[in-house]
Order: C-alpha cells, then sequence, then structure tokens
C-alpha cells in the first residue's frame, strides 16, 4: 500500500508485496524440483556406478575360473598341485577390478589368524562324506556321534536306523517333512538337512568361512557368532570336508591304470616298468612283490599264479617292491588300489591334508599328524608323491592308513572373491574343478557372496584408501 495525504492508504504497495511472495514461492519450488531431480540424478548416477562395479567383478570372477582351470590344466606333474609362486592368486587386477584367491594353508598345524592365505584348494586334502567312516567323522573336532550316524544315514542306500542315526521317521516329523536321501551328498549344503546339524557345528567360529579370526568372530556373544573370544579361530566341520575327490582310472595320454587290487596286475604292470625302467630293473621289483609261490604276502591279499601279491594300497606296493623314490614316481600316476571297478575316491592327500584331517585317518591319529605335518614343513620339495608317509608310519602304519592316503588330486577348488573399481561391487564365488576326466571342467559353482567380507581387515583398508586417494 502506498500513503497519499487526501487519499490516504492505497493498495498498490500490497499488490507488489504479493506478486513478490509469489515469485519466491515460485522460485523456491523451482529450486526444490532442480535439487529433486539433481538428487535423483546423483543417484542414479551411484546406483549406475556400483551397477558397473558390480558387473566388473563378476567379469573378473568368472575371468580367475578360466585363469585357474588353465593353471591346473597345465600342471608339470598332472595330478599334483602347481607351486603357489607359480601363478596369480593375491590382488590380481583384470581391468578396472581386482581379484583374489582364498585359500588355506595346511602345512600349518592350526587355522590363520593374521590374514587371509591365497592360494587354490585341494579338494583331497579333506574328508569325503560319502566315503569317510563313521569314526573318521566322529574324530574331526565338533562332530557329534549323532550327526556322524545321521551322515552315514543319508548316503547309505537302505532305510535302517543306524545307532543314533536318523532316516525317514526322524525327518518326516519336521516341518515342512522331508525323507532322508539315502544316496550319497552332493553337496556341502546338505549338511544343513541333517537330524543333528546346526550353525555351530558346522561353521563353528568362522561364520563367513574364509579361514581368517575377524573382528566379528572374535568378541564373545557382542555380535553372531557365539565365540569364546581367545583370539583362536575353531572353524566348524565345513573346514574339513567334501563331496569332490575322485581319482580317474586312465592317465593323462588315456591308457588306463593298472588296480593293484585285481590279481593279475603284474601283467599289466611288467611293460609300464620295462618302459619307465629297464626290463631287469621290471623283473627285480615285480620279484619283489610275488609273495611264496605267488601266494599272499605282507599287506595283500594273495596273488595268483605268480602273478604277484595284490594290494589294498599303493603305498603297501611301494613298501614291498624296494622301488627308489625316483624309480616309483616314474609309474605312480599309472597305478592305484581300489575295490571294484570304480575309481577310487575319497582318498586324503598326505601332502596338503591339515593336521585335523590326517588325524582322523586310522593308523596316523592325534599321534603321528604332527609329524607329518612337520616333515612337510621341512621338506616342501618332496611333496609330489605318497612314498614320503612311509617311513614316517612304519609297517603298521602303512597297513591301516595307506588305503586311505593318495599322493595327488584331481579336484581343485578356487574361492574367488573380487571387486569393482574403487572397491565397490564386492562378490564371492567358489568353483570346484574336475580335472578327473578327458576334459577339464567346472564341477561346481557356488555364490558365497551373502557371507559378507571375506579378506579381511587390511584388505578392506587398501580399498578405502583407494577410494581417499580418488577423490
Amino acid at each position: 500500500m502506498t500513503f497519499d495525504r487526501r487519499r490516504g492508504w492505497t493498495r498498490r504497495t500490497a499488490s507488489r508485496g504479493s506478486a513478490l511472495i509469489v515469485t519466491l514461492w515460485v522460485a523456491f519450488g523451482l529450486v526444490s524440483v532442480a535439487l529433486y531431480f539433481g538428487q535423483a540424478s546423483s543417484l542414479d548416477l551411484r546406483t549406475a556406478d556400483n551397477v558397473m562395479a558390480t558387473l566388473e567383478s563378476a567379469q573378473a570372477i568368472d575371468g580367475a575360473a578360466r585363469y585357474s582351470l588353465y593353471v591346473l590344466t597345465n600342471q608339470v606333474q598332472p595330478g599334483v598341485l602347481p607351486d603357489i609362486k607359480s601363478y596369480q592368486r593375491e590382488a590380481v587386477v583384470v581391468g578396472e577390478a581386482t581379484f583374489w584367491l582364498l585359500g588355506r594353508d595346511h602345512q600349518r598345524s592350526e587355522v590363520s589368524t593374521d590374514g587371509p592365505y591365497f592360494a587354490l584348494v585341494d579338494e583331497a586334502s579333506k574328508l569325503n562324506l560319502n566315503t569317510a567312516t563313521a569314526a573318521m567323522l566322529e574324530a574331526l573336532t565338533r562332530m557329534t556321534r549323532e550327526l556322524a550316524a545321521a551322515i552315514i544315514d543319508w548316503r547309505d542306500a537302505d532305510s535302517d536306523v543306524t545307532d543314533s542315526g536318523a532316516e525317514d521317521d526322524t525327518y518326516g516329523r519336521l516341518t515342512p517333512a522331508y525323507h532322508c536321501k539315502n544316496g550319497p551328498f552332493e553337496s556341502l549344503d546338505e549338511l544343513r538337512m541333517l537330524h543333528g546339524a546346526d550353525s555351530e557345528i558346522l561353521d563353528g567360529e568362522d561364520l563367513n568361512r574364509n579361514g581368517v579370526l575377524d573382528v566379528n568372530e572374535n568378541d564373545g556373544p557382542v555380535s553372531l557368532p557365539n565365540d569364546d573370544r581367545n583370539g583362536r579361530l575353531d572353524p566348524g566341520i565345513v573346514e574339513f570336508l567334501t563331496v569332490s575327490s575322485k581319482e580317474p582310472l586312465t592317465t593323462t595320454n588315456g591308457t588306463p591304470r593298472i588296480n593293484l587290487r585285481v590279481a593279475g596286475y603284474a601283467t599289466q604292470l611288467q611293460p609300464v616298468l620295462e618302459a619307465a625302467l629297464s626290463a631287469s630293473r621290471a623283473t627285480q621289483i615285480l620279484n619283489a612283490v610275488r609273495g611264496p609261490g605267488g601266494q599272499g604276502g605282507q599287506g595283500g591279499q594273495g596273488g595268483q599264479g605268480g602273478q604277484g601279491t595284490t594290494f589294498n594300497s599303493v603305498l603297501e606296493f611301494f613298501v614291498r617292491s624296494g622301488m627308489t623314490v625316483d624309480e616309483f614316481l616314474l609309474i605312480e600316476s599309472s597305478v592305484y588300489s581300489a575295490a571294484g571297478a570304480a575309481a577310487p575316491e575319497g582318498l586324503v592327500n598326505v601332502n596338503s591334508a591339515s593336521q585335523t584331517v590326517l588325524a582322523c585317518i586310522p593308523g596316523i591319529g592325534p599321534a603321528l599328524a604332527p609329524s607329518l605335518v612337520a616333515y612337510r614343513q621341512s621338506n616342501p620339495d618332496r611333496l609330489n608323491t605318497v612314498t614320503w608317509a612311509a617311513a614316517l608310519l612304519g609297517n603298521d602304519g602303512v597297513a591301516q592308513a595307506g588305503r586311505y592316503l593318495t599322493g595327488r588330486s584331481y579336484q581343485v577348488s578356487a574361492d574367488i572373491a573380487a571387486v569393482g573399481h574403487l572397491g565397490r561391487g564386492y562378490q564371492r564365488t567358489r568353483f570346484v574343478f574336475d580335472l578327473s576326466e578327458t576334459t577339464a571342467r567346472i564341477a561346481y559353482r557356488q555364490n558365497l557372496t551373502g557371507l559378507g567380507w571375506a579378506l579381511g581387515k587390511q584388505v578392506r583398508q587398501q580399498q578405502q584408501q583407494l577410494v581417499l586417494n580418488s577423490r
């Protein structure tokens, strides 16, 4: 309003004020809309950036899987894991992404507590759920008698309840109800369906299954898991189990391997020995493994017609043959010992198994397992054969443990964790590669991203520093 002496106050100023207020509100609305769309665009940009990082990490994982398969199919010795120094395994850059191969150092007696170990993992370093005896399973730390019996009942073909075990009657009372499988395990995750199984037994304190004592695994009841806060990682039984450990029936060139448990194997073995050594040395070796008159012999099941003693294990044959380690290395991949025509399954690689697994094997146990691990630590250049174990086990140990041991591995897993640019888009996938067939293949693939960060505190700090440096 304006003031006039004759008219007094007028409404002109009021109109202008109203217009100003309207203008301010319009401007405020426009700014709000601009801010809204700006925020939305920023969120869209961040989303697109995170999606791109996720795609980068996924491609890095696939690339790491192909790289791992290449490394395994080009081993110097078939069945012998490549030296970790011969391949890339830690913070490997692929374009804008980076990947790591999470592994285990089973040359040590305890699980790592100071950070991740990076390597491919030998599946034959573990007990096979489909072949391990109840006594071997019960020997695992945290394993209960009930769960060991439930494992036997789950995998056997009958419906008879093992003592303390579980069959259809037990599972039929659950909600939802289901049948006991009565067939071989196809994955470790089947364990979670078994009577008597829980996270404390299966996973222990290693909730994210990375073999490292993470902060939440050493804080008592503050956060899961419910650990004892003793500064030591106590893993669950899943750490030491597998469903993938089987040897081939042929060598890499397609020649059938020779079963030392079948009478008459000497006829097949002689030309192999002659080609690797000499005719005279082959005769000496075959004479050494023959029992008197071709019947029986230490550790054997009895031969036929002078064909030679049959053997329950490759290690028994080596001891009886009198061969040197260098001689036996030339034929080790050509022989095996198994009942029936099926490929050997469930043998434990004495060169890579942890002390915990070795202690479960009859003839080794807690008494000899530390000695085997100590020998491996002192003699890393001799871990390409099963033969070295004979001297530490003695004749009785060879007779008991030999049938469960091997020096070869044909299934290897790669636990691959990856991030995209600036440490974003974290993903983790576990692969199992099968090298027992003519063509190497991926036998199993499992997404483990949901288990959370597995690369430890140091790697996380390194990735955070990359973000700070990019600003």
